[in-house]
């Protein structure tokens, strides 16, 4: 439906389209020097800055301008009158009512065919938060918050190139979420870049609420239970990311940005390992791959040992763990399940309780109903121990969404190894590896650079399991275009 000439046909559009919508502001006024001109301005209530509206647009139009009536009256205001610097005319009333509605003010005159619509964005934001999740000791404690705008200004600030560009998309057919693609133009691929446009274009959906409908509805492989999308709520994360050759999607009214394309190594990668020197960071993340390895196998491996193989044990250890279960009326298998239930469930109790509770009750609970299942003779000590670990060891991850994956998959070795026995637990080790294997994120193989590393000379192997040091760091991971693929200078 297009705009009318006439002020009135319009308006009756307008309060058709927002009946019931107490919140938008509609309002008919006289302007120009002669108050010959009629005009009318729509607005959302609370979304605008209002100083800008009435000062920029309603102050000037009714008091200061000197425009007289005429066709093209919208024109000359746009030019001479409306000072503001964002300005558009427009002349379909689904993108007008998609602007009122993102916080913009349309304005509307007589006997013109158009509307101008000018940026008075001025909704109520918390500011920029601090980082809750990926907390480091050293590196910056800003983070992204719900506003896109603001996320936008918080990558400008750390990348002052203007080869930074920001590709602006809606998806929704509700919600008309506005979604702002990032990357570095010469550094990332092409490809890679209209790929990750072209996936987000193809959403058909209602409503977009936050960034994980796109990371999931983006995904090839959805019954994965492994993330191929990278989220993070660090926004230096995020601009070195971009600075790697990889595209961040910022979401609006999300705290998380989408890191894309992602792979096994960048789940294990945290902000802080570039911040401080590289034998502790090196350190720390063999320690991670340790810990996932742990929180994926060792339940499954204690099952197949004590039911399948105690001979893998010396005798002392074997006689040992039978003399905790004499008194134990369920199965080693009843065992595991059990623990590892209830500790999933302190776990999400934690939680959803206030934060100020939360992790008291995850430490408390889980020693009160470890000591308790002991003394009752429900559960043997080595039981808790094996799941104390392993839950001890996904806190270790540094991406949640890894963890949740390797959450899922420890079920798996679980019942295989629980049926047979250590020929099922390196069935299900190697089920999930041929799985991982499998994966890949807009071109780039999951499992990289553990994986065809060698068709860029091991390079990307420099910074995987261990860091080394920031000036053997030369050339930028796979996601680059191999035409920019050199970020530093020798030494």
């Amino acid at each position: 439906m297009l705009v009318s000439k006439s002020l009135n046909e319009n308006k009756n559009i307008l309060e058709s389209a927002f009946r019931d919508c107490g919140d938008v502001i509609i309002r008919t006024f006289l302007a120009g020097p002669d108050k010959d001109m009629k005009m009318m301005i729509v607005y959302v209530d609370n979304m605008i800055n209002k100083t800008v509206t009435e000062d920029l647009i309603m102050t000037n139009l009714m008091t200061r301008t000197r425009v007289r009536a005429d066709v093209n009256i919208l024109d000359k205001l746009k030019n001479e009158a409306i000072s503001i610097g964002e300005i558009k005319e427009e002349n379909d009333f689904d993108n007008i009512f998609t602007s009122i509605l993102l916080g913009d003010t349309a304005i509307f005159a007589d006997k013109d065919d158009k509307a101008l619509i000018a940026s008075t964005k001025g909704w109520p934001t918390r500011g920029v938060p601090k980082v809750e999740n990926e907390v480091v000791v050293q590196g910056p404690k800003d983070a992204f918050g719900e506003a896109i705008n603001f996320n936008i200004v918080l990558m400008r600030r750390r990348i002052r190139d203007t080869g930074l560009k920001v590709i602006r998309l809606r998806c929704g057919r509700r919600s008309k979420t506005d979604i702002a693609v990032m990357y570095i133009e010469g550094i990332a691929r092409d490809e890679i870049v209209k790929r990750v446009i072209e996936s987000i274009k193809k959403i058909d959906v209602d409503a977009v609420i936050d960034g994980g409908y796109i990371e999931q509805l983006t995904e090839k492989k959805w019954w994965s239970p492994f993330p191929q999308v990278q989220m993070t709520e660090r926004p230096d994360k995020a601009a070195a990311a971009i600075l790697e050759g990889r595209v961040v999607a910022a979401v609006d009214n999300s705290p998380l940005a989408l890191l894309l394309p992602s792979t096994l190594n960048t789940f294990f990668q945290a902000a802080e390992d570039y911040y401080d020197r590289w034998q502790i960071m090196s350190f720390i993340r063999l320690i991670r791959y340790a810990a996932a390895f742990l929180a994926l196998a060792l339940p499954g491996l204690y099952i197949a040992i004590t039911l399948y193989n105690p001979n893998l044990l010396p005798v002392e250890a074997v006689l040992k763990i039978a003399g905790t279960r004499i008194d134990v009326p369920f199965s080693a298998v009843t065992e595991v399940f059990g623990m590892e239930i209830a500790f999933e469930l302190l776990r999400e109790a934690g939680i959803r309780l206030p934060s100020s509770i939360g992790s008291t009750l995850g430490i408390v609970g889980g020693i009160v109903i470890g000591q308790a299942a002991v003394e009752a003779g429900l559960v043997g000590p080595v039981v808790v121990i094996v799941s104390a670990i392993t839950g001890i060891c996904t806190f270790v991850i540094p991406n949640q969404a890894m963890v949740n994956g390797i959450r899922l998959s420890k079920y798996i070795i679980l019942i295989l190894s629980a049926a047979l026995g250590m020929f099922g637990f390196w069935t299900g080790i190697l089920l999930v590896i041929v799985h991982l294997c499998s994966l890949e994120s807009f071109g780039i193989p999951y499992m990289y650079p553990y994986c065809s590393a060698s068709e860029r000379g091991w390079d990307d192997f420099k910074d995987s399991i261990i860091r080394l040091p920031l000036f053997m760091l030369r050339k930028r991971p796979i996601f680059a275009s191999p035409k920019n693929k050199i970020r530093r200078g020798k030494r």
